[in-house]
């Protein structure tokens, strides 16, 4: 019997094998049902004519007799009686069972073969209706994968793709001498490196994150510190682009077990995202306190006043190299900030939500143990 085995591993890898694969010699499950079925038949008919032969035999040879013409009579009609009841119950039976287990192969079929897009109907047995859903969202999960597969191999190539064309247009204008070798022209190339250096080494964190082999280095520091350091770092670039940072911190003496420079990674970057996408004259403040269960004992938010999300992307914002606006992407940051920032948070055993109205702005919350 051919059956397809799925198993999620790390989050996003996904492992299928056959289980008892069909070699070529040996027909297909359905095809050895659809025999099965026929040779029931045809025995049951072989031995209804056989029975009625003797029954016709015994009438011509005694038919003189009353009690012969009984014997004969329930030779005859047991036989009859017989062939509906196995018809009835064979077809009934390949109703129930054979048609949609021939229905359930022939997708698994379509699965080996590369074929995820196939789905089995659910409604067509009560009996088999869950083994059925449970298919369907194994070879949804399979397809959504090879999606998301396809999806990375297609962005890191043009996330690549820029700033080597740009550093390869560089050099070869310095050497054909439409470029002069100017520091401007160097500093350029250089920026450009930098971005391919982010853009590796975040896709090593991600890869890394997502497999748990990331390793954290937990210290017990207080909260109110780590606020303290980011709100130094950020000041002055808010100050510049006419933002208040601000902070509200409800306990100070707030302890937490983490990776300070990894938890000092997630906000950084959420902070970044909020002082790109908020204007002049707006906000930003960064709040703490204590989390909705024993569970979850720490909440980091942060908020700020900028254009916000749309209600259909906020569902992506955590996926590899999201971006709202994808024909003004930017390309100062790789667009794995965010993915990066849910999986160390997964890592912590925490969790991060975002809440975001259109005009209005963002809110990300963290909770963590």
């Amino acid at each position: 019997m051919a059956s397809v085995i799925a198993s999620w591993k790390n989050n996003r890898h996904i492992t299928a094998k056959l289980l008892y694969p069909m070699s070529n010699s040996e027909p297909p499950r359905t095809r050895r049902i659809t025999r099965a079925l026929a040779f029931t038949i045809l025995f049951v008919t072989t031995a209804v004519l056989f029975v009625g032969g003797i029954a016709a035999l015994l009438y011509f040879l005694f038919s003189e007799y009353s009690g012969v013409r009984n014997i004969w009579i329930l030779f005859c009609g047991a036989p009859v009686i017989l062939v509906v009841l196995v018809v009835f119950t064979v077809f009934n039976l390949y109703t129930r069972f054979g048609k949609p287990l021939e229905e359930l192969f022939n997708a698994i079929n379509s699965v080996e073969e590369g074929d995820l897009s196939v789905r089995v109907r659910e409604d067509n047995s009560d009996m088999f209706s869950d083994l059925f859903k449970r298919f369907n969202k194994m070879v949804a999960e399979l397809e959504r994968a090879e999606q998301q597969r396809r999806n990375l191999t297609a962005d890191v190539a043009h996330e690549l793709r820029t700033p080597l064309h740009i550093i390869q247009g560089n050099l070869e204008g310095v050497l054909d001498g439409i470029y002069q070798p100017t520091p401007e022209h160097i500093n350029a190339t250089l920026d450009e490196t930098r971005l391919l250096t982010r853009l590796v080494n975040d896709l090593q964190t991600l890869s890394l994150a997502e497999s748990g082999q990331l390793p954290l280095h937990l210290t017990r520091f207080l909260l109110a510190d780590l606020i303290q350091d980011l709100t130094s770092s950020y000041s002055s670039r808010a100050s510049a682009l006419g933002i208040h940072l601000q902070t509200d911190l409800t306990d100070p003496n707030l302890y937490l077990a983490a990776d300070y420079d990894r938890l000092n990674q997630v906000l950084s970057n959420l902070i970044s995202n909020a002082l790109r996408h908020t204007p002049k004259g707006g906000r930003i403040s960064i709040e703490t306190g204590s989390g909705s269960s024993e569970k979850r004992g720490v909440r980091i938010m942060v908020k700020d006043t900028g254009s916000g999300i749309a209600s259909e992307d906020l569902p992506f914002i955590f996926d590899r190299f999201w971006r709202a606006d994808k024909s003004r992407s930017e390309r100062t940051h790789s667009g794995l900030g965010l993915a990066i920032a849910k999986q160390l948070i997964h890592a912590h055993g925490g969790t991060i939500e975002a809440q975001s109205e259109v005009g209005k702005g963002t809110m990300f919350t963290i909770e963590l143990p």
